[in-house]
């Protein structure tokens, strides 16, 4: 089973057709959506019915979902991101409202030893970018945990050190560089097909060859500012859609 992994796509409807294209190409069998389908980007209604074209085998909601939702409140979001869930409240239909509603909340089964969640498998908020939050993850994963949330790839394996912050295997570079799996506990993060925060404004994705335990972290050009110009005329922050082009 080939697997198209999207996570963080966060409205940018542009980033999204971008993978959606480079990935029919590769070639997948089914897809899994690690959540925050909203938020920051001004095209949150073709993305919902993107992904749902897509019929998923697993999608999770993410916290950018859940607030949306009106399950959560934005208590701990930057004024930016608050600015973009009501302006995604109000331009989204109630059904639409109802689907993010309905998504469910991580970790959830793919296959045996294969699971997916937003933040991380034992909480959907937390960001997997401090040690003890990574060192618990590990801990709590029996196989491979594929994460989004951060925005920022990575896989991590075994005990991690470091001042604060994860030193092990993390990945730099995409373009499509197969990795085998290990088949000990393992959290990976393929990072965000709409805002990426690594330094790099390529959408990114993953195809997971799950029989074989290999996988492409990809990045693939989009219309950066067909996005950006969407987010701007919509009236949202611009620094929203400055951060597009900055990979951040």
């Amino acid at each position: 089973m080939r697997y198209l992994i999207l996570a963080d796509i966060h409205a940018n409807l542009q980033a999204l057709e971008a993978v959606l294209a480079e990935a029919a190409t590769v070639g997948f069998d089914a897809t899994l959506c690690l959540g925050d389908l909203v938020g920051y980007g001004a095209d949150p209604s073709a993305v919902i019915s993107g992904i749902q074209a897509l019929r998923p085998i697993v999608t999770v909601r993410g916290n950018h979902d859940k607030v949306c939702a009106g399950l959560a409140r934005a208590d701990d979001f930057n004024d930016a991101a608050r600015a973009a869930i009501e302006w995604t409240q109000s331009v989204l239909s109630p059904s639409e409202l109802a689907t993010l509603a309905a998504l469910p909340e991580g970790p959830l089964p793919v296959e045996d030893g294969l699971e997916v969640c937003h933040g991380s498998p034992f909480d959907e908020d937390e960001y997997l970018l401090e040690v003890d939050a990574i060192n618990l993850a590990l801990r709590v994963t029996s196989g491979i945990c594929l994460f989004g949330h951060t925005h920022v790839p990575a896989l991590l394996t075994g005990a991690q050190t470091g001042r604060g912050r994860p030193r092990g295997l993390v990945w730099s570079g995409f373009d499509g560089e197969p990795v085998l799996l290990p088949s000990g506990p393992c959290l990976v993060n393929v990072g965000a097909v709409g805002q990426p925060r690594d330094g790099d404004s390529r959408a990114a994705y993953g195809i997971l060859d799950w029989d074989r335990r290999r996988l492409e972290a990809r990045r693939v050009r989009y219309d950066v500012e067909g996005a950006q110009r969407r987010i701007i005329d919509a009236g949202l922050p611009r620094w929203l859609a400055e951060r597009l082009a900055l990979g951040q």
